[in-house]
C-alpha cells in the first residue's frame, strides 16, 4: 500500500476521528474550475458509511474559500454550503481538482483568499487531495518532502513547479498518515475508500462501495493506467480468470494454474495479466489473499494460523511477514484495532500531526 503505515501506539489506536458522539467532519474545498465529478466523490462515499445501527459516520460540507459561489469547470456555478470556517472546524479537509489556477503549474502562488483558508486548518487535520487537487496542497507547502501522487499525465509538469515533493505516478494514491494524494478522476474513489476502511475498518467500507455499486478496493499501489491500450474484443482477457481466483484463494494457485484456465500459455497470461491490472499476477494474488485475511480478522474468531491458511498464505509467519511488509502491522495488532467487538473505530496512521 503506496505510503500507508499502520504502526500505531496505542494512544493512536485508541483516538477516535473526531470527537466522541459526532461524525467526523469532513470539509470539501470547492475551487473556481471544480470538476464536478471529482467534487461530489467525498459527499457520496462518504456519505454511504454508517455504522452498525445506520448512522452517519461522516458528516461532509462543500465550502469555498471565501464562502462566495464558485464556477465549475463544467459550465454551472456551485452554491458552498459553508465558507472558510468549515475549514478550520474539519477533522479532515479534502482539495478537489480545479482547471482554473493556470499560476500553479509552474510554481505560482495560490490566490490570497486560498492561502489564507488553508492557513487557518487547525494542526492534527487530515489533509488530501484528489488529482490535481495535489498542486493546491503542494503551493501551500504542505506536500513538501512528503510522498505524493497526481495524474500521471502531469507528473512530470508537477516534477518541474515542487521538486521538493516525492512525487510517485504510477500508483493510485499514497497514503503518508496525515497527507493522502490521489491520481486522477476514479482514484478518488479508491482514496475515500480506503479511508473509511482506515477509519472503521473493510467491513463498513464494503457496504459503502456497494451503496456507490463501485469496487470495494484498488491498492494504492496499483498503477494508474498509462498509455495502455484497450484490448480487441477478439483478445482473451484475464477478467475470469481473476474472478475463478477470487473464489480460490486458500488453494495453491501457481502461474501454470491460472494460465490454464485462461487458456493461454504462461507468456501470454503474464503479459495480458499485467497490461490489464497493471501489477503481476502473484503481486495481485498477494493483495487480494492480504484483503481476505484482513476481512477474516476483523469479522472472525480465528486463529492466526487458520486465518493465514484460509486465506492462502500458508503459516501465520508467512501472515505476519506480509502485513508487516505491507501495512506495518501484525495480525493480532490489526484484528485489535478493527475487531467489531472493540471500542475503538479509528486507526490514525502513526506520525500523525498534533
Amino acid at each position: 500500500m503506496a505510503g500507508s503505515r499502520m504502526d500505531m501506539t496505542e494512544s493512536e489506536r485508541k483516538r477516535t476521528p473526531g470527537a466522541p458522539g459526532r461524525p467526523h467532519r469532513i470539509a470539501v474545498l470547492a475551487l473556481p474550475g471544480v470538476p464536478p465529478f471529482e467534487l461530489g466523490i467525498p459527499s457520496r462515499v462518504f456519505g454511504s458509511a454508517e455504522d452498525a445501527e445506520r448512522r452517519p459516520l461522516y458528516e461532509v460540507t462543500v465550502c469555498t474559500a471565501d464562502g462566495a459561489p464558485v464556477l465549475s469547470d463544467a459550465g454551472f456555478t456551485v452554491q458552498p454550503a459553508a465558507g472558510p470556517e468549515a475549514l478550520a472546524a474539519a477533522d479532515t479537509v479534502i482539495v478537489p481538482p480545479t482547471h482554473a489556477m493556470p499560476e500553479l503549474s509552474h510554481g505560482g502562488p495560490l490566490p490570497p483568499e486560498v492561502s489564507a483558508a488553508i492557513a487557518g486548518i487547525r494542526p492534527g487535520t487530515r489533509l488530501v487531495s484528489i488529482c490535481t487537487g495535489s498542486y493546491v496542497l503542494a503551493a501551500a507547502g504542505l506536500l513538501d518532502g512528503r510522498p505524493a501522487t497526481t495524474h500521471w499525465n502531469l507528473a512530470p509538469e508537477f516534477r518541474r513547479a515542487y521538486p521538493d515533493v516525492k512525487v510517485d505516478e504510477e500508483v493510485l494514491f499514497v497514503d503518508d498518515g496525515d497527507v493522502l494524494t490521489s491520481a486522477g478522476v476514479a482514484a478518488g474513489v479508491d482514496l475515500c475508500l480506503h479511508m473509511i476502511r482506515r477509519d472503521h475498518g473493510a467491513a463498513v467500507a464494503n457496504r459503502a462501495a456497494r451503496m456507490c455499486v463501485v469496487p470495494p478496493w484498488r491498492d494504492g499501489g496499483q498503477a494508474q493506467y498509462i498509455d495502455r491500450p484497450v484490448p480487441e474484443p477478439t483478445v482473451a482477457s484475464t477478467t475470469a480468470t481473476r474472478a475463478w481466483a477470487l473464489e480460490h484463494l486458500g488453494e495453491p494457485l501457481p502461474l501454470d494454474r491460472l494460465a490454464e484456465h485462461a487458456r493461454m500459455s504462461l507468456r501470454s497470461f503474464t503479459r495480458r495479466f499485467r497490461d490489464e491490472v497493471g501489477m503481476t499476477p502473484v503481486q495481485w494474488l498477494t493483495a487480494q489473499r492480504l484483503e481476505l485475511a484482513k476481512h477474516l480478522l476483523e469479522t472472525t474468531d480465528l486463529p492466526i494460523d487458520l486465518v493465514a491458511h484460509r486465506a492462502g498464505l500458508g503459516s501465520g509467519n508467512s501472515l505476519r511477514t506480509h502485513m508487516r511488509t505491507a501495512f506495518g502491522v501484525s495480525p493480532a495488532a490489526y484484528r485489535r484495532t478493527f475487531s467489531p467487538h472493540d471500542t475503538v473505530t479509528a486507526v490514525p496512521a502513526a506520525g500523525a500531526r498534533r
